[in-house]
C-alpha cells in the first residue's frame, strides 16, 4: 500500500521542492528499478533534466532503459542544444548504454544541425559497428544528417548503398531529393523523382511533391510541373495546403499568373502561407493593382497580414519607385505591430533609392541600425544583405560619400561580390568613373570574384572615361572567365564601353562574335556608328536589325535620327521620320522632334526646323529649342537665338549651356553689349559658366588641361611644341578664327587667347609624351571650338597620329587633313 502511494505520488509530482523530498524518502526506503524510472520521469516533469540524469547515470545499464537518455537527448535536440545532446550521447556510450534505432536519429540530427561532419561520421561509424547500417530509419537521418552538413557526396553514397541492400522507403527518396535540391542540384533531384515515382513505382507524399515542385518553378520546366500538377489531383494530395502552396508558387516562377489564380481559386484549405504566395506571386509579376485588391480581400475575410505580405506590398511600391508609398505602408506595418524583417527593410531601401528619397532613406537605415544589424539572431549574411542594400540607396540618391562610408566600415571579409558592385556601380552612376576603376582595382586584389554585373559597371565606368586600356584589360578579363550566363549583358557594355572610346571597329567586332543579340545590340553598335559620324553603317546595321526580325520601337528612332544629324544625311532622315508611323507605328514623341530640329538645324535650313517646331502635336520641350539655339550658334543667327532662348528662360531652364550658346551667338555677330547683358544675367541669376577642361590619355593614366593652364610640369616643353605647330600650320594656311575668342579685345590677344585652349594644350602633350603613330586621345567637357577643330585638322597632316577628340556630343577622328566629322558638328 505504502508502495503504491509512492508511485502516485511520484507521478503527480510537479514542483522540484517536492520531488526533491519524495526522492530522500525513497532513497531512505530504497528504490526499486521501478521506483527509480518513476524518479526520473517526476524529474522531467518538473523540468529538471540534470536531475534525471544523475538517477539515470546510477542505475546499471539495460535495453529497457535506453528509452529515458533518448527522452533527454531528445529534449535537447528539441531546445536547439545540439552540442549538448552530443555529450550526452557521448556520455552514454561511455558508461557502457547501447544505444538503440531510437537513439541515432535524435543524435544524427543535431550534427546536420550544428552542422559537424566530422562527428557525423564517427556517429555513423558506431552505427555499423552496432550492426544498424541496415535499418532504415537510422540510415535515412544519416542521408539527411550527410545532406545537412553539405556532404552530398556522402548523402548520395550513403542513399545508394541502401538502394543495392534494398532497404529504402519513402522517406529516404524524398530525404536525396531534399538534398539535391538544397544543394541547388534541380535536375538531379528532378532525375530521383521520376525515378521513384517511375521505376521504383513508389506513389509520392505530401513530402514528396513540396521538395520537387520549386524545380519546375526555378527551371521554367511547365509541362513537369503540369503533370506533377495533375499527379497531385489524382492521388487527393492536391487538397493538403502545403501541396497547393508549392503548386501556386511553382505557376507563379514560371510567370503563368492565370495558373496561379487557378490553382489559388479552387484551393478551399487556405492559410496565411497561400495568401502570401499569391501576393507576393503579382507584386513579382508587376500586377501591382491585384496586389492592392487582394491585401483589401485579407481584411475582409480578417486573415491577419503578416511579414511576408506587408513586405510583398513595400516591394510593389519601390519596384514602381514609390518610395514615399512604400514608406507609408511600412509606418502601417509598425503600427499593426508586424515586425519588419531583413526583406522589408531591403524592398524600402529600394523603393528609396528608386525615387532617390534620401531623408526616408536614412530613416531606414537608422531603424536597421537600431533593430537589424549587428543584432543577436540576424546571421552576417543578413547584415551583408542590409549594407549592400544602403550602400545602393545612397549611391542612388547622389550621396556616394556616405556609401563609401558604409563601404569603408565592412571588412574586406564583410564585403561579397554584391558590396563591390553596388559601390563601383553608384560611383559609376554618379559620373565618379575614376573612383569606380579604383574600388574595381581594389576588389581585384581581394579575394572576391566580380561576376557579369560587376564587370557590366566597371565597363560603364571605362565608357565614361574614355579608358580603353583599362576597357581592354576588362574585355580580356571576361573573355578568360567566360561569363557564359550573362554574356549577351556583357557584350552589350563592351559595344558601348569601345564605342565611347573611340574604337568603334572593335565594337563591330564584338558585336560580329556574339552568338545571340538582342535589340539593346543592335541599338548600341548603330550609337556607336552615329557618334563617330558613320551615319551610313548604322543605316546598314538598321536594315540588318529588321532582317534579323527586330522590331524598331521609339529609341531606336531617336538612334537612326542621331546617327543621320551627325553624317548630314538630311534626306534619309526627313524620309525615316515622315514613315516611322506608317512603316512601324512609332508615333514621333518629343525626342524624336528634337533629333529632326538637330538634323535641320546642322544643315543650315533653320527655318524648316522651326516650322516643324510650330507643327509639333505636344509642347517643344527644353531639348527641342536646345537643339535649335546650338544650330544658331553654328550659323550666327540672332534672331532665331534669341527665340529658342526666350522660350528655355520661360521654362525656367537654369542651364548654363543655354546662356553660353547664346553669350556666343552674339560673340560671333559681334555684339558685345549685348553679351555683357547675358553674362551680367548669368552672374545675377546665380549660374556659372562650367570650365572647359581637356584631358589626354597618356602611359600613366590621364593628364587634365584647362584653358591657359601652366600647372603642369612639363608646361614650358608643352608650349614651346604648341607654338612650333601652330607656325607649322599657319605656313600651310591656317587661319586663326577670332570669332572664338569671345572677348572684345585685338585680334593679336584673340591668337594668344586661341592658342591656349585646353584641347591644343592635351595634344601638344599628347604629341609630346606619345609614341611616333600611336593614336592620341582628347576628352573634352564642352564642345570643340571651331578654331580648335580648323588647328587641328591642319595638325593632323604634320604628325604621324590619329588624333581622336570626344566631346560630349559625338567624337571627331583627325587624320592626314580631315575629320570624320565632314563638318557636321
Amino acid at each position: 500500500m505504502a508502495k503504491q502511494i509512492a508511485y502516485r505520488l511520484l507521478k503527480e509530482c510537479t514542483s522540484l521542492r517536492n520531488a526533491k523530498l519524495l526522492h530522500q524518502q525513497t532513497l531512505i526506503r530504497g528504490t526499486s528499478k521501478q521506483m527509480a524510472i518513476d524518479i526520473i520521469s517526476m524529474y522531467l516533469s518538473c523540468e529538471c533534466p540534470s536531475y534525471a540524469l544523475t538517477v539515470l547515470e546510477h542505475l546499471q545499464p539495460s535495453p529497457s532503459l535506453v528509452y529515458w537518455w533518448n527522452v533527454l537527448i531528445k529534449k535537447d535536440v528539441h531546445i536547439g542544444l545540439f552540442n549538448d545532446s552530443l555529450s550526452l550521447f557521448s556520455r552514454m556510450t561511455g558508461m557502457g548504454w547501447t544505444a538503440d534505432h531510437y537513439t541515432y536519429p535524435f543524435v544524427l540530427k543535431a550534427c546536420g544541425e550544428i552542422p559537424d561532419t566530422r562527428r557525423g561520421r564517427i556517429v555513423h561509424a558506431v552505427i555499423c559497428n552496432n550492426g544498424f547500417e541496415s535499418n532504415v530509419f537510422v540510415c535515412n537521418s544519416l542521408v539527411a544528417m550527410y545532406a545537412r552538413c553539405g556532404a552530398l557526396e556522402d548523402a548520395r553514397k550513403m542513399f545508394d548503398e541502401m538502394c543495392q541492400r534494398g532497404v529504402t522507403d519513402k522517406v529516404s527518396w524524398n530525404s536525396i531529393v531534399a538534398a539535391y535540391m538544397q544543394s541547388g542540384d534541380s535536375d538531379e533531384a528532378l532525375m530521383l523523382f521520376m525515378r521513384m515515382t517511375t521505376s521504383v513505382k513508389l506513389l509520392p507524399d505530401v513530402v514528396s511533391l513540396v521538395n520537387i515542385l520549386p524545380t519546375f518553378g526555378s527551371g521554367g520546366a511547365l509541362e513537369h510541373g503540369r503533370q506533377v500538377h495533375g499527379l497531385a489531383v489524382r492521388s487527393g494530395l492536391f487538397d493538403d495546403v502545403f501541396v497547393g502552396n508549392a503548386i501556386l508558387n511553382m505557376y507563379a516562377k514560371c510567370k503563368m499568373m492565370d495558373h496561379a489564380k487557378k490553382v489559388f481559386d479552387v484551393m478551399e484549405d487556405k492559410d496565411v502561407v497561400t495568401w502570401n504566395a499569391m501576393v507576393t506571386a503579382y507584386s513579382q509579376s508587376g500586377s501591382f493593382k491585384d496586389v492592392l485588391l487582394l491585401v483589401e480581400k485579407m481584411k475582409e475575410k480578417r486573415i491577419e497580414m503578416d511579414v511576408v505580405t506587408w513586405s510583398a506590398v513595400i516591394a510593389g511600391y519601390a519596384q514602381r519607385g514609390h518610395g514615399c508609398e512604400a514608406l507609408d505602408v511600412f509606418r502601417q506595418m509598425q503600427i499593426s505591430g508586424s515586425v519588419p524583417n531583413v526583406v522589408t527593410l531591403i524592398s524600402l531601401l529600394s523603393g528609396c533609392a528608386t525615387a532617390g528619397a534620401l531623408l526616408q532613406g536614412k530613416e531606414t537605415h537608422c531603424y536597421s541600425m537600431k533593430c537589424i544589424l549587428k543584432r543577436e539572431g540576424v546571421g552576417h549574411e543578413e547584415d551583408k544583405m542590409v549594407n549592400n542594400a544602403l550602400i545602393d540607396m545612397y549611391a542612388k540618391c547622389h550621396d556616394v560619400s556616405s556609401a563609401r562610408c558604409i563601404f569603408d566600415s565592412l571588412t574586406f571579409i564583410e564585403r561579397n561580390v554584391v558590396t563591390w558592385t553596388a559601390m563601383i556601380g553608384g560611383y559609376a552612376q554618379q559620373g565618379d568613373a575614376n573612383d569606380s576603376v579604383k574600388v574595381f582595382s581594389e576588389m581585384m586584389r581581394g579575394s572576391s570574384t566580380p561576376n557579369a554585373f560587376t564587370i557590366s559597371c566597371v565597363l560603364m565606368a571605362c565608357s565614361r572615361l574614355s579608358a580603353l586600356r583599362s576597357g581592354k584589360e576588362i574585355h580580356a578579363y571576361a573573355l578568360r572567365n567566360r561569363y557564359e550566363n550573362s554574356m549577351l549583358h556583357v557584350a552589350n557594355c563592351l559595344i558601348d564601353m569601345y564605342s565611347k572610346c573611340g574604337d568603334v571597329d572593335a565594337a563591330r567586332n564584338v558585336f560580329d562574335n556574339m552568338k545571340q543579340r538582342n535589340d539593346v545590340s543592335w541599338i548600341s553598335l548603330m550609337t556607336g556608328y552615329g557618334m563617330h559620324g558613320r551615319g551610313e553603317d548604322a543605316l546598314e546595321y538598321f536594315d540588318g536589325m529588321l532582317k534579323a526580325g527586330f522590331v524598331p520601337e521609339g529609341l531606336t528612332f531617336v538612334v537612326v535620327l542621331y546617327a543621320c544629324s551627325h553624317s548630314g544625311m538630311v534626306d534619309q532622315a526627313i524620309n525615316y521620320f515622315n514613315n516611322m508611323t506608317k512603316d512601324f507605328g512609332v508615333i514621333p514623341q518629343v525626342e524624336h522632334y528634337a533629333c529632326m530640329v538637330d538634323v535641320l538645324g546642322r544643315a543650315g535650313r533653320l527655318n524648316e526646323a522651326v516650322e516643324l517646331i510650330n507643327r509639333m502635336p505636344v509642347e517643344p520641350s527644353q531639348i527641342v529649342w536646345v537643339a535649335l539655339l546650338s544650330a544658331c550658334k553654328t550659323h550666327t543667327n540672332v534672331e532665331l537665338g534669341e527665340l529658342a532662348s526666350k522660350k528655355l528662360l520661360e521654362m525656367d531652364s537654369e542651364n548654363d549651356g543655354s546662356y553660353t550658346l547664346l553669350s556666343n551667338i552674339y560673340a560671333d555677330a559681334g555684339c558685345w553689349n549685348d553679351v555683357a547683358r547675358i553674362r551680367s544675367l548669368m552672374k545675377k541669376s546665380g549660374i556659372r559658366k562650367r570650365p572647359g577642361y581637356s584631358y589626354v590619355q597618356g602611359k600613366k593614366g590621364n593628364t587634365t588641361f584647362f584653358v591657359g593652364d601652366r600647372s603642369h610640369p612639363q608646361s614650358e616643353q608643352i608650349y614651346k611644341v604648341l607654338a612650333d605647330l601652330i607656325l607649322r600650320i599657319k605656313e600651310l594656311g591656317y587661319i586663326p578664327k577670332t570669332r572664338y575668342a569671345l572677348h572684345d579685345v585685338a585680334d593679336e590677344e584673340k591668337n594668344d587667347l586661341l592658342s591656349e585652349h585646353s584641347e591644343k594644350l592635351a595634344l601638344a602633350y599628347g604629341i609630346l609624351t606619345s609614341y611616333p603613330g600611336a593614336p592620341i586621345r582628347i576628352i573634352k567637357n564642352l564642345r570643340i571650338c571651331g578654331d580648335c577643330h580648323s588647328a587641328i585638322t591642319f595638325i593632323s597632316k604634320i604628325v604621324d597620329h590619329e588624333i581622336i577628340v570626344r566631346d560630349p556630343s559625338r567624337f571627331h577622328h583627325f587624320k592626314k587633313g580631315s575629320c570624320s566629322c565632314k563638318g557636321y558638328w
